[in-house]
């Protein structure tokens, strides 16, 4: 479905939002190994996620009409204290909305508002094969960083995952400390999300 730039709105998940989310994830979960879920999780876990990661990351929908064409958000990647500048980025698009660009466009967000968050690096976890995230990557100039080997096994094959890696600021000696989303200024957000 072809559809044009201007039809898209770009904006902040919610938890009344899990229940469309869950569609386009679980599909996903189902047929791919893109995702290392075996489940599909309730509405009632996936809203709890939603509230998890907003309380310090973005966590952004684009809608179409009435329609979430897809959806992306960004998480810390472990939790030692030094490695509160990582995040690791997930996008998913609705299998109807594929061609639109969007999973691009919700990259370009979340990587602009975690440039405000004091964000350092970012991270992509990428299952292989999967040629589409490869592409993602590349487009925004990430590096493979690693690749492991037979990491997960599902539908009955082991399935490797190639680690792609990205510094959105500088390494400066005093970095400043993360800031959680609520605390960015809304206007600068508001104009990143209707920039793309």
């Amino acid at each position: 479905m072809k559809i044009k730039k201007e039809n898209l709105i770009f904006r902040f998940a919610t938890e009344e939002d899990a229940e469309k989310i869950l569609k386009i994830y679980k599909p996903y979960i189902e047929n791919t190994t893109i995702t290392f879920e075996y489940e599909v999780p309730s509405v009632e876990e996936f809203k709890g996620r939603i509230k998890e990661v907003s309380e310090k990351y973005p966590y952004i929908v684009c809608e179409c009409g009435n329609k979430i064409a897809g959806y992306a958000y960004a998480y810390k990647i472990w939790t030692r204290a030094a490695y509160q500048w990582d995040t690791e980025l997930s996008v998913y698009t609705d299998e109807k909305f594929y061609g639109n660009g969007i999973g691009k466009k919700l990259y370009k967000i979340l990587i602009e508002i975690l440039k405000l968050q004091n964000v350092v690096n970012v991270y992509g976890l990428v299952t292989y094969p999967n040629e589409n995230s490869e592409k993602l990557h590349n487009y925004f100039g990430f590096k493979k960083a690693a690749y492991f080997e037979n990491s997960g096994y599902k539908f009955g094959k082991w399935i490797g995952v190639t680690w792609f890696e990205k510094a959105i600021n500088e390494h400066f000696d005093n970095p400043k400390l993360v800031r959680k989303i609520s605390e960015i200024d809304e206007e600068k957000v508001q104009r990143i999300l209707k920039s793309v």
